[in-house]
Order: structure tokens, then C-alpha cells, then sequence
């Protein structure tokens, strides 16, 4: 065969890959308004940087007919490419070969680009729409995913690892999403569940529909699941282009410095008067982070979820940081359950990738009731009080206002290994509020006087004079500066500054037992 021959053989063989299930299913797949893997690829990289590999690897099967089935690829589209620059290493699965089941060699093209993505120190991402496993493969589909499970654990912590849910993800398959650090699902087009609709109703006569079992708005505000709910691929796309600014290649790195056109220095007036003079009225705590981080620009993760508890991504002079806030706008912001593994997991998220965490402490305890002590929040707030001990990136506390009992103690103090502490001049840093101390400590004494409504009134200022007050805690240098609101900025600035250079060390250990 001469050489022409050749390259006409190998474009054709491209040509038909390239096709996966064939135009028919290409053309359905279009008709419900979604895009193809490779059209999805194409969105996510710089033009032209996508290298494929595996695009003739085809399955073993022989059973059932599948000897007659075979489609270059195998139902999923893997490679590396670049996002502004900078590798990543993806699959997509291709749902209009065979549903995007799920095979021993489908399995095999993604472990192969993990293992690559590890070797090399660059994100993984993963765009996932499937039907699932591949029945007629049996447990040669089922020992896939679970090589799949394994790198997604290996890679933990070494690598970033982002996953779009595009279309179906049900039964083992959505183990591997769940692994990987973010997770975006895509509105209406997307799902993820254990088990079906028709299981459920089966076994629990439970009648419920896809989009309530599974869904993006379901998975984005109650489980916890998703991070974002976006409404279209293109969005979901923007998101993890977004995310990966803010993060760094690998576990070696330090997350990437832009040019900060927004001076160090800047006031905000603003905040001189954010705090209202009712210790009980609300006030929105982004309010107070875009007004000091660069541009005004916070990227927010898990936004439905657990509102009380406010965590993402900003800059600081350029720099990447994690931001975990109160939320006093929402349930006065009080950590519960959800709020504290969300809080817990996002702090163990930047200690892995080396992204120092500014806190903003506002909070006034943890949520009281039966739901909350019955459902763990012993152990599920202990979460987070073990990641912020654990940490050993730059930790920089500012309390706004209230910062109460254990509450206090989790959310990054000084006990904790915090690294520089601030304070308002209108924090409250004691075991509670003063007007329940007041009565605690002077309720029997108070039913004795002549006005008990004057006398405890009398003895709450005296609690927060003597107790409730930041400078009780400065005394004792558990707070480092009790600073002008408007300078924030500057102080996390010139606190981060200082420690850009830190080094901290865990005792040696194999891992801690963090409470599950």
C-alpha cells in the first residue's frame, strides 16, 4: 500500500471516530439541545490545543452481539489540551455510543489520562453523560469503574479534580464524580442518583421524578453534592474556566498571581458602618468580602448550599485565596450540620493545593434542636474545627461582630493555629451573647430587685464591658489588632504578605481519623 493510501486509510479511520455513534444519534443528540463530547472538548480548551488519544481502542466483548458493535473509541474522547495556557488532561463520554455505557476498555482510555495527569502534575477533568455500566460486559464494567474509584482517591490531593455532569450519572457511576473535589451539573439535562424513580417506587412506594431524585437544583441546594447549578453546557464550561484561574496546577504549587490593578491600600467606608447598631439585625457578610477583596471579584462556591456558611475564591494583591464567612443574612449565621462540612471540606481543599484562608467570623453559636443533635452535629462540626486545625497554609481571621462558644473556637481562631487574628472594634468574642450571660449569671439576683428588667439591662453592659468585647481577648493575644473596618484590605494584604513565606508541619503520621 503506498503512502497515500495510507493517509487516506487513517483519515477515514478519523473520520469515522470522529462520527462516534454515527450522524443519526449525533443529529437526536442536537434535537434535545445538547452538544456532543467532542463539541464539548472543543468549548472548554484553547482552540486547536486538544491532543486525542486512544481514538481506535475498541471493546473485547463477544457476548450478546457486541462482536457486531464495534465503534472506534469506545464511547469516550480522551486527551490533554490547554485552558488559557495551561495543560489539563480530560475525557468526555460520548452518549450516543451505546448510551455512553461504560466498558473495560472505555475504563482504561480514562485511567490512562489520570495516570498521565498524575505523572505530569495537571488538573483531570472529567465531562460525564452516561447510561452507566455496560450490562453485557458484566464485571469487566464494574472492575472499570472501580480502577477508575482508586485514581480518583490516589490523585486526592495531588491534583485538581473537576467534574461536569452533562446528561445521565446513575447507579456506581456517580462515585467517581463524588470523589473528585468540584462537581457542575447542568440544568434539567443532568442527574445523578444511586438509584432510579422506578426502584424507588418499587421498594419505598415512593412516587418521585427524575429532576426531584437527582437533578442540578436538588443536588446544588439540599445534598450538597454539586457546586454549581449551571444553566447550559456553555455555562457550566465558564465555570470550570473560572475555577481553574484560581487554582494551581498541582500540590507542589502555589496558586497562580495575576496583575492587581485594585491598590493594596484602598479603603472602604463602606464598612465603617456595615455592622448595625442592633447586635441582632442582619447584614450581608459578601457585602464586606467584595468590598475588600481585589475588583470586587468573588467567585463562590456551593452558593445554594448551606447558606449560612459563605465559602470560595477571591485575590488579595493578585493573589488566590479561599474565603470561608458567616453568613448573619442567614439564619443569623449559625453553623449546623451542612454548614460545617461544607466549611470543612473547602478548607481541607486549599491546605491540599496550597491556597492560604481568609476568615470572616460572625456567629453567634451552633444551630440548637432535636434535627441537629440527632443527626450529628457533634461529630459533622467537629469537621470543621479538624480542618482548620489540620491546615497549615497561611490562615488569616477577621471577627466582624459576633463570635460565640465553640463557634468561636472552630472558625479559625487563634487555638487553632490561626495565624494573624483581627478584630472589629464591634466584635463580641465570649462564651455567649451578654444578655444570656446577664441572666445566667444574674437571673437569681435580678428576681430579687425591686426592677429586674433595669438591673439585668445594668449588669449586660457590664458583661460586655468586662467580657463580650474584643479587647479581653487582645489582653490575651488571641487577637492580634483590633483594626479600622475600612482598612481591612490593607491588613489581609500585609497579613498574607508575611506569610507567604510560612512553613508549618503536622506531627508524622500515616493520616489523621477526621470524624466521619
Amino acid at each position: 500500500m503506498d503512502t497515500n493510501k495510507q493517509l487516506d486509510h487513517l483519515m477515514q479511520l478519523r473520520a469515522e471516530a470522529r462520527l462516534g455513534g454515527g450522524q443519526d444519534r449525533i443529529d437526536k443528540h442536537h434535537a434535545m439541545g445538547r452538544l456532543t463530547a467532542r463539541e464539548r472538548i472543543d468549548l472548554l480548551l484553547d482552540p486547536g490545543s486538544f491532543e486525542e488519544f486512544d481514538m481506535f481502542k475498541v471493546h473485547r466483548c463477544r457476548d450478546f452481539g457486541m462482536e457486531e458493535t464495534t465503534i472506534p473509541g469506545d464511547g469516550v474522547v480522551t486527551g490533554h489540551g490547554t485552558i488559557d495556557g495551561r495543560i489539563v488532561y480530560i475525557f468526555a463520554q460520548d452518549f450516543t455510543v451505546l448510551g455512553g455505557s461504560l466498558s473495560e476498555t472505555f475504563a482504561e482510555k480514562i485511567c490512562k489520562i489520570m495516570d498521565q495527569a498524575m505523572k505530569n502534575g495537571a488538573p483531570v477533568i472529567g465531562l460525564n453523560d452516561s447510561g452507566g455500566a455496560r450490562i453485557q460486559e458484566g464485571i469487566e464494567s464494574l472492575a472499570g469503574y472501580t480502577e477508575i474509584f482508586l485514581r480518583n482517591v490516589m490523585a486526592s490531593g495531588v491534583i485538581p479534580q473537576i467534574s461536569a455532569i452533562l446528561g445521565p450519572c446513575a447507579g456506581g457511576a456517580v462515585y467517581s464524580p463524588a470523589l473528585t473535589d468540584f462537581v457542575v451539573m447542568e440544568q434539567l439535562n443532568s442527574y445523578m442518583f444511586l438509584t432510579g424513580p422506578k426502584v424507588v417506587k418499587s421498594v419505598t412506594h415512593e412516587d418521585v421524578t427524575v429532576e426531584e431524585l437527582g437533578g442540578a437544583a436538588m443536588h446544588s441546594s439540599q445534598s450538597g453534592i454539586s457546586d454549581y447549578a449551571a444553566t447550559s453546557t456553555p455555562d457550566a464550561i465558564d465555570y470550570i474556566k473560572r475555577l481553574l484561574s484560581f487554582l494551581p496546577q498541582n500540590n507542589f504549587e502555589a496558586p497562580p498571581v495575576v496583575a492587581c490593578t485594585d491598590p493594596a491600600s484602598r479603603q472602604s467606608t463602606v464598612l465603617q458602618s456595615i455592622i448595625p447598631d442592633n447586635p441582632n439585625a442582619a447584614y450581608d457578610m459578601k457585602d464586606v468580602i467584595r468590598e475588600t477583596v481585589d475588583n470586587g471579584d468573588f467567585f463562590e462556591i456551593k452558593e445554594q448550599f448551606a447558606p449560612n456558611l459563605i465559602v470560595g475564591f477571591a485575590r488579595y494583591n493578585g493573589v488566590s485565596v479561599g474565603i470561608v464567612a458567616n453568613q448573619p443574612a442567614y439564619l443569623s449565621g449559625v453553623l449546623d450540620i451542612d454548614s460545617s462540612i461544607k466549611g470543612a471540606r473547602f478548607v481541607r481543599f486549599c491546605d491540599c493545593f496550597n491556597i492560604p484562608v481568609v476568615t470572616f467570623v460572625d456567629v453567634p453559636g451552633f444551630l440548637p434542636g432535636t434535627a441537629q443533635e440527632y443527626g450529628g452535629v457533634i461529630r459533622n462540626g467537629a469537621k470543621i474545627l479538624y480542618a482548620y486545625a489540620e491546615a497549615t497554609v497561611p490562615k488569616v481571621t477577621v471577627i466582624t461582630r459576633k463570635a460565640y462558644g465553640g463557634a468561636y473556637c472552630v472558625m479559625s481562631s487563634k487555638h487553632l493555629r490561626g495565624d494573624i487574628n483581627y478584630a472589629w472594634p464591634s466584635a463580641e468574642i465570649a462564651v455567649m451573647g451578654s444578655k444570656g450571660a446577664a441572666e445566667v449569671l444574674y437571673g437569681r439576683q435580678a428576681r430579687e430587685s425591686d426592677d429586674p428588667a433595669a438591673f439585668l439591662a445594668e449588669k449586660e453592659e457590664y458583661y460586655h464591658e468586662m467580657v463580650a468585647n474584643p479587647y479581653v481577648a487582645a489582653q490575651r493575644g488571641y487577637i492580634d489588632d483590633i483594626i479600622v473596618p475600612a482598612n481591612t484590605r490593607a491588613r489581609i494584604i500585609k497579613a498574607l504578605g508575611t506569610l507567604h513565606n510560612k512553613r508549618d508541619t503536622n506531627p508524622m503520621k500515616k493520616h489523621g481519623n477526621i470524624p466521619m
